[in-house]
């Protein structure tokens, strides 16, 4: 493993632990989770590895094997103002547990990804690796809930994403070979098994050469649309309503959208149909992989990622190239783009049988639209997973 090498080259002696979390793939649900709608998830078998150490003098020090700048602070004085840096979702974990717990001791540790950033809630996933090292060093067992809690309120609080909880919700909960069925109103979930006639399946991932920040984004553009829509709709139609902040879709009835709807300013209407429409694929989805249909499940994440690109208007040229090519290649049974969908990467569901010539015509017809990312495009077949194992 790179990480308990590099922490050895380092550090001159073994790291006292290491740990694992996912990465997850959301093929239906995308853009639903700051509305409190409902969300479809996988973890895969590639993720973020970390190796550590105590530090008793409580400094946190942490490099990552991604990025040049070794970070280091005091668990009892961690900056109050983010860096701009990678670890600043890891300094916002630790403001989020020292505000719930007492913590004494630091650790040195080495991070790492097996997988390009982007797309793929790779931070997520480094602040849950994090907070299990952290935890385990201070003797603190954390509840998966605390975990996705923590983690959420490190991305929207410190760092400045107004993310919900899809991301860590599928690393912690997720299990092999099921299908996460998540509703974000009450965060109640079910684990659908594969079912025992559903033709095999493998989880492609096809990364764009393009990497890309949420904090620096149109995301929460996008969640403030969606707010402002809920806030105009619940006007229209007699609704109460409190703070803009607290206002969700999820509070508006679908009937109060279809009415309403024409009154709404074109962004917000296209952002409300998206989710509207989402909630409902999601809801189709589960039904279709509770009884072993793969194909209905491939083609309504295929909607998805149509409905992402005409009214969540996100997707790069690049990523819109990929999602179509992967709608005309066959073998797969469907796809999208993977996270925010502004670079990064396309998820797809894929009948293992035809995995060599996938991944032959998506580089061949990618390459011919943007040959000049060759050596930065690439492609990985991956398998579902369970979630983060906690100490």
């Amino acid at each position: 493993m790179n990480v308990s090498k590099r922490f050895e080259e380092i550090y001159k002696k073994a790291p006292q632990n290491t740990a694992f979390t996912p990465y997850r793939i959301c093929p239906i649900g995308a853009h639903s989770d700051h509305q409190l709608g409902k969300i479809t998830g996988f973890a895969i078998n590639k993720g973020i590895h970390i190796a550590y150490g105590p530090k008793e003098n409580g400094v946190i020090e942490i490099q990552s094997l991604q990025f040049d700048k070794r970070a280091q602070w005091h668990v009892e004085a961690t900056p109050k103002i983010k860096e701009n840096d990678w670890a600043d979702h890891l300094r916002g974990a630790t403001i989020a547990l020292y505000k719930r717990y007492p913590l004494r001791r630091g650790l040195c540790a080495v991070i790492d990804g097996e997988l390009p950033i982007g797309g793929l809630s790779s931070s997520a996933a480094v602040i849950i690796t994090f907070l299990s090292a952290l935890s385990a060093m201070n003797g603190i067992t954390l509840a998966p809930e605390e975990l996705i809690t923590i983690s959420k309120e490190a991305e929207n609080k410190y760092v400045g994403v107004s993310c919900g909880k899809l991301d860590q919700s599928c690393e912690v909960y997720c299990k092999k070979d099921h299908l996460l069925y998540m509703d974000l109103l009450d965060d109640t979930y079910e684990l659908i098994p594969q079912h025992s006639t559903m033709k095999p399946y493998k989880i492609a991932i096809f990364f764009s050469g393009l990497e890309r920040s949420l904090a620096g984004s149109a995301f929460n553009m996008r969640v403030d649309e969606c707010r402002s829509a809920a806030y105009a709709l619940k006007a229209y139609a007699g609704m109460e309503y409190g703070k803009f902040e607290e206002t969700n879709l999820r509070d508006v009835p679908v009937e109060v959208f279809h009415q309403y709807k024409d009154r709404l300013p074109e962004n917000w209407r296209k952002r409300a149909e998206h989710w509207y429409t989402e909630f409902d694929r999601v809801q189709k989805g589960a039904e279709a992989w509770r009884r072993g249909d793969i194909e209905s499940f491939g083609k309504l994440s295929f909607e998805s990622g149509m409905s992402s690109i005409s009214n969540w208007e996100t997707g790069s040229p690049e990523l819109k190239t990929l999602y179509e090519i992967m709608t005309r290649t066959d073998g797969i049974y469907g796809g999208r783009f993977s996270g925010a969908g502004f670079k990064g990467c396309c998820m797809a569901l894929i009948d293992p049988a035809y995995e060599e010539s996938i991944k032959e015509t998506v580089a061949r017809e990618y390459m011919k639209a943007f040959p000049h990312l060759d050596g930065k495009y690439s492609a990985h077949i991956c398998e579902s997973a369970d979630g983060v194992r906690l100490n």
